[in-house]
């Protein structure tokens, strides 16, 4: 490994001076840095527009919480690069790894001792009247849900062939087995472990109580028609930070991505330590 890039969570202090002191770190050793423009600029440094640091990374060390990641997750596009997760914060569900691990980490990563945790991605492609208006890659979940004041919609949802049922409700979440304990978990979906091959479907509020979670494998293809009132604030957000206004007869098709996001994983905890930590399993 040569080029080690360095994401971070632009606007916080800390994570500019971690980035800066991991920046002369690299080149004191030998490596050569790629710093995301917007951060370098805040760090005075040479940087890299995120578009062209995919096709050039070894390594991609992200320094903020499960946010930042998740954004960084969708910039790579999938390439088969790992992802050292740093969380700055408190301990976060996907960025396991504390500041205090962070060298001992990336020493053993550049010495190429370390184990990967691979994250199913999904594929959330909106169609309006037959053309294909956006497609996007999502770490996390798809949503689709009404504004303030609107009232419930109503989101027609097949699976493959076959139909589903269609939704009264406050919205939907198709989520991953990462996104299982994000916007789904609060919703009332099942905590899923991330080395599982599936899709979750979680309604918001249900307008009928007999609509519970679902989930199904990942090789299904999963169809939402929304059938709203065209006056009505429907939107599609995307990993909770791309979001689009939706129209009465929009289709959205959510299927498993062929890329997942590599994640390196901690040696120090395991999934149910953070779950049982951030939950605060076991405490009364």
């Amino acid at each position: 490994m040569k080029k080690i890039a360095v994401f971070a969570k632009v606007h916080d202090p800390r994570c500019q001076d971690v980035a800066g002191e991991l920046f002369r770190w690299l080149k004191e050793r030998g490596f050569e840095p790629l710093v995301e423009s917007h951060l370098a600029r805040h760090m005075h440094c040479p940087g890299v527009r995120a578009a062209d640091i995919p096709g050039q990374a070894d390594l991609v060390v992200v320094l903020g919480g499960d946010g930042t990641l998740i954004s960084t997750a969708r910039i790579l596009g999938g390439r088969n690069v790992p992802i050292l997760a740093v969380n700055l914060g408190s301990l976060g569900f996907i960025t396991e790894i504390t500041v205090d691990e962070l060298y001992p980490a990336l020493e053993k990563c550049l010495a190429g001792d370390f184990r990967i945790s691979q994250r199913q991605m999904l594929q959330a492609t909106l169609e309006r009247d037959g053309r294909q208006m956006a497609s996007h890659l999502v770490l996390n979940d798809v949503v689709i849900n009404k504004g303030a004041l609107a009232r419930i919609v109503d989101l027609k949802t097949r699976v493959n062939d076959f139909d589903l049922t269609t939704f009264k409700a406050d919205g939907l979440i198709i989520s991953t087995p990462t996104g299982s304990t994000g916007y789904s978990l609060s919703a009332g979906g099942p905590i899923v472990t991330p080395s599982m091959n599936c899709i979750v479907i979680t309604p918001i509020c249900p307008h009928t109580l007999t609509n519970r979670p679902l989930v199904i494998d990942d090789a299904s293809r999963v169809t939402v028609t929304v059938n709203s009132l065209d006056d009505e604030d429907v939107y599609l957000t995307l990993d909770g930070q791309v979001g689009l206004e939706l129209k009465s007869g929009d289709v959205i098709q959510i299927c498993r991505s062929a890329h997942c996001a590599n994640l390196v994983t901690s040696e120090r905890r395991d999934y149910f330590e953070i779950l049982r930590t951030k939950l605060k399993w076991g405490e009364r």
